[in-house]
């Protein structure tokens, strides 16, 4: 028996279309969706939830405030646009705040542009769009009011049953406008905040983002399967491995801690794209304080002839035997072609040579001991940094976040329980450039 979809004239089932068509490769989809009608073509355009990627669809469960924190190019802007939609054809009447960073983004962006209320308009639904008085009316009498966050007393009593805020990272008086915003929130049953924004270490992302009865959703550019491959190749090219490619395109909230040795910047800074001919290679290595597995810092390092230090590898490993990190360890060095293998001491003695002496007879061990804390001779190092005498080949992103916890005063506040990375870094990085005055950094040679 045929389906109805078959038969001559009869349209097929758009839920049933969605299905096979989603079963299809893409070169194939296209294909069987450029033979579609016309009326089938529109209908399965303005279905959003066929096109929406994870973190696009509205959360269930009891939020008030919905975060998009995700990359740029992820579709934050359509999935405010098609929120903001749905609650005008979910609730005739409601009054529905837009909030940017200036007037002129809110127009520019949210209303008119190509992913914003008025392109995603579906079946021809009316939207009439008052531009010389900042006001959207839906079919349904809803309402959209657009605001400025450079004005917050603009906020200051008009009431709302929702609101859709943009790149609020941006905000310049971001905490007075979310605080007006917040008290005129205050219509319907249960009125919610949908937030898309690309992350900024601002006080107000902060304080949203600790918000009890919030949600957060997002992603990377990547994310987004229908940008063109040639601008993701090009944007990754430009920006992967950075503080600020981390931000825009995956969407991390990314800061500098106060009295942190490492900032951002500084990494930023130090990036090299080519390495030089080098004269030394180390690696550097903080054992595990246990058998049981803990995180073994694996960090390999050289020198040019100019006395610059390039950090070269991050083969770092956890949950591993003692023979596991020790065979890690030795192909570290034999990638890297090194001269020599800094471990330390303290953890274990002798057994650390023993280890890795059994994971590679020839490999060239020097055992250092660590007479001051991790941070303690981590200082020196860093300022190695600020010297310009360290650079970093890209993609040390978790090393990275380690050397940016470690904080002026003996405390660390990066990721994990302890620097495991940093502390392997700051060893080879001590044999290269700081040799002649370890005494100064706690580390005597054995």
């Amino acid at each position: 028996m045929s389906s109805p979809g078959s038969r001559r004239g009869a349209e097929p089932d758009p839920a049933d279309l969605r299905a096979r068509l989603m079963a299809l490769p893409p070169d194939k989809r296209m294909t069987v969706v450029g033979r579609l009608s016309v009326v089938q073509q529109r209908g399965l355009n303005e279905h959003w939830p066929f096109w929406a990627h994870d973190g696009q669809h509205m959360p269930t469960g009891a939020w008030r405030v919905w975060i998009m924190q995700a990359g740029r190019g992820w579709g934050k802007t359509r999935a405010g646009a098609e929120w903001v939609s749905e609650v005008a054809r979910q609730y005739p009447g409601a009054r529905i705040a837009l909030v940017a960073a200036t007037i002129e983004e809110g127009r520019r962006v949210m209303v008119e542009g190509d992913s914003g209320i008025l392109a995603i308009r579906r079946g021809g639904e009316e939207v009439d769009w008052r531009r010389d008085r900042n006001e959207l009316v839906f079919a349904s009498q809803a309402r959209a009011f657009v605001y400025s966050a450079e004005r917050p007393e603009s906020l200051r009593g008009p009431q709302h049953d929702a609101a859709w805020c943009d790149e609020l990272a941006k905000w310049r008086y971001g905490e007075a406008a979310w605080s007006n915003l917040l008290l005129g929130l205050r219509l319907g049953e249960t009125p919610q905040v949908v937030v898309t924004t690309t992350p900024k270490p601002a006080p107000l992302m902060r304080q949203v983002l600790a918000m009890k009865k919030r949600t957060l959703t997002g992603g990377s550019t990547r994310a987004n399967v229908h940008l063109p491959d040639s601008f993701v190749a090009d944007i990754e090219e430009q920006y992967a491995g950075t503080r600020l490619g981390r931000q825009e395109l995956d969407g991390e909230l990314i800061e500098d801690r106060e009295g942190a040795l490492w900032t951002r910047a500084m990494l930023d800074g130090c990036l090299a794209d080519d390495v030089p001919t080098l004269v030394r290679v180390v690696v550097g290595v903080d054992p595990p304080a246990s058998a049981g597995g803990d995180a073994c810092g694996i960090v390999a390092a050289g020198l040019d002839a100019d006395g610059v230090a390039y950090v070269l590898e991050d083969a770092s490993v956890a949950g591993l035997s003692p023979d596991g990190w020790a065979r890690a360890v030795a192909e570290c060095a034999a990638r890297v072609g090194a001269d020599r293998v800094i471990a330390e001491k303290n953890q274990g003695g002798d057994m650390v040579e023993t280890v890795l002496r059994g994971a590679e007879a020839a490999l060239p061990v020097r055992l250092v001991h660590a007479s001051r804390g991790k941070l303690a001779r981590a200082e020196p190092v860093a300022a190695e940094y600020e010297r310009g005498k360290v650079r970093h080949v890209r993609g040390l992103a978790a090393l990275e976040d380690e050397l940016c916890g470690m904080v002026t005063g003996g405390v660390y506040a990066g990721p994990g329980r302890s620097p495991d990375r940093a502390d392997a870094l700051v060893w080879a990085v001590t044999e290269l450039l700081l040799g002649k005055r370890r005494g100064k950094a706690g580390v005597r040679g054995l």
